[in-house]
């Protein structure tokens, strides 16, 4: 089937989205989002327009040298602050309504910014970890993230210049000066700490990929919002409901690379277009 494309201005009264009701009206459908979604917060995507070209950090080099750990720490602070301000936006409210109501299952999410649970979704799994939580990669004790921000600030005093900080969808930022920067360290057995978020070169755990994939197994139909699906877990998921022959509907400014999959795409906003078939599911 070619999917219905519709990048119409007046998101509500599109084909596209009189389409998707009729799709999703009367079904339990799970939800999988990315960076598109909190872009109404202020948090940048990597990949829609205007996005600058970044080269994040990988896992093998935050491992490799202290001066990449202290490039890596300074930066993830200093996007911390920002990253910690941002407020859930009604794209955010409305998923948790509509899991209130019963229509949506849960969501799964590729984003590390804790939005979604700070709107009240319950039913939620952060794909690719959460910024609010630090782990400790010898004893693997886990810390929240404020009482390590506030060591940071302890012994580097002077560092939070917010004004100066270009965010990133993962929190980090770029900074230019790190060398003097003190990296905190556990303070259980003196390891390595690590936000608790999937870097470049990880793989997602396990455990994790699991539980997403037994939401959609269980759900009669996928959306996917917000979110390009360059990522291998996201097509991963989207082929999993495509062999189950569930309806997927896509929204996303721009291409993904789930369109000739998708059984609709909505080339328009996350949060108008999830506000209206919200709107129009629950009427």
């Amino acid at each position: 089937m070619i999917p219905l494309v519709s990048s119409v201005p007046g998101v509500a009264t599109s084909p596209a989205i009189e389409q998707a009701v009729e799709v999703l009206a009367g079904k339990a459908f799970v939800v999988l989002t990315g960076a598109g979604v909190s872009t109404d917060s202020g948090i940048p995507d990597y990949r829609g327009a205007g996005a600058p070209k970044r080269n994040p950090m990988t896992f093998d080099q935050f491992l490799s040298s202290e001066n990449y750990r202290k490039r890596y720490w300074a930066g993830s602070h200093l996007g911390w602050t920002l990253f910690d301000a941002a407020q859930p936006n009604e794209g955010h409210r409305v998923l948790a309504e509509l899991e209130d109501a019963g229509v949506v299952t849960g969501v799964v999410t590729q984003n590390v910014d804790g939005l979604h649970a700070r709107a009240g979704s319950r039913h939620l799994v952060d794909l690719h970890g959460s910024m609010d939580r630090v782990n400790c990669l010898r004893c693997g004790q886990t810390f929240a993230r404020a009482s390590v921000a506030q060591r940071i600030v302890e012994a580097n005093p002077g560092l939070s210049e917010p004004d100066l900080v270009r965010l990133a969808p993962d929190g980090d930022a770029d900074v230019a000066e790190y060398e003097a920067f003190v990296v905190p360290e556990c303070t259980v057995c003196g390891g390595t700490l690590k936000p608790d978020v999937v870097f470049f070169g990880e793989f997602v755990p396990t455990e994790k990929f699991a539980e997403a994939s037994a939401m959609v197994t269980t759900a009669d139909a996928l959306v996917i919002a917000g979110s390009s699906l360059v990522v291998n877990s996201g097509i991963r998921l989207l082929e999993l409901a495509r062999r189950r022959k569930l309806p997927i509907v896509i929204v996303n400014r721009g291409v993904t690379k789930g369109d000739g999959r998708a059984t609709i795409k909505i080339d328009a906003g996350t949060t108008e277009t999830l506000t209206a078939l919200a709107g129009m599911l629950l009427s």
